[in-house]
């Protein structure tokens, strides 16, 4: 078993970075769901929380 390919480098709106953050802020779903919902990291999604 070998390391996993990184993916590319993706970038994305300021209108989705702050609906991503909305949909955190609401408090349905934990940072770790969300980010897993919409195919993102974990570490992407915190940062634009903060």
């Amino acid at each position: 078993m070998g390391k996993k390919p990184r993916r590319p480098r993706r970038a994305f709106t300021p209108e989705f970075k702050a609906e991503i953050v909305e949909v955190c802020r609401r408090g349905d779903r934990t940072i770790v769901q969300v980010a897993r919902d919409f195919d993102l990291t974990e570490t992407a999604v915190r940062e634009w929380v903060n």
